[in-house]
């Protein structure tokens, strides 16, 4: 198992031995508990679910309510799965916590979704200079101008930037440091920004960029 289930807190600074400042972002990172084993045989592959914080049990399915009854849990908010190649060493109901898995200095991902910004122009969601504030422009500063030529290709090539929404998408940030783990208090401090917005749902895993 290569990574946890945390929330985004927010960002902070730490000073390192040397006087540097650096900035982190602080997230509490699990404990997570085992809810489900995923092997070849069955499921066609090899992963451990895990689940993160709490629902109240009105809210949620009697579905979830049941599948998480066998790991002796009260329904979770998230449930996401690992990759791992070894299932039999993780026991159903166990919990694993962020010292165990991450230690400073070490490289890591983190998956979140990104900010909504709702429907934005060319000029907000792709960053277009847009057109001449003076010279005779009429009615058109924002824009994005021509899309295409009439006689070929003859349509709009698809992924053309035009307007539309903008943000809320799944967003990958790699090779960030860990600068440190307090195990104590399920929290783990990343040089720089991640993805999304404080509270939000993040997923922590090993750096797999570089790898072979």
């Amino acid at each position: 198992m290569n990574g946890l289930i945390g929330k985004k807190l927010g960002m902070s600074q730490i000073f390192a031995a040397d006087g540097t400042l650096i900035p982190v972002t602080v997230i509490q990172a699990g404990p997570c508990t085992i809810v489900q084993k995923k092997n070849t045989h069955r499921d066609g592959y090899t992963a451990i679910q895990v689940g993160f914080g709490t629902r109240k049990i009105q809210r949620a399915s009697k579905a979830l309510v049941g599948h998480c009854k066998k790991a002796n849990a009260s329904p979770f908010a998230v449930l996401r799965e690992f990759d791992t190649d070894d299932i039999d060493k993780y026991e159903i109901g166990a919990e694993i916590n962020v010292a165990t898995l991450f230690a400073a200095g070490e490289k890591v991902d983190v998956i979140g979704t990104t900010k909504g910004r709702g429907f934005a122009g060319v000029i907000k969601r792709h960053g277009m200079a847009g057109f001449p504030g003076s010279r005779g422009t009429h009615e058109y500063f924002r824009h994005g101008g021509s899309i295409g030529n009439r006689s070929f290709p003859g349509r709009i090539f698809k992924g053309k930037r035009m307007a539309g929404q903008h943000g809320n998408t799944r967003v990958t940030t790699t090779q960030l440091r860990v600068v440190e783990v307090r195990g104590e208090d399920n929290l783990i401090f990343i040089r720089g920004a991640v993805p999304g917005a404080s509270g939000g749902v993040v997923i922590i895993r090993k750096a797999t960029v570089g790898k072979k």
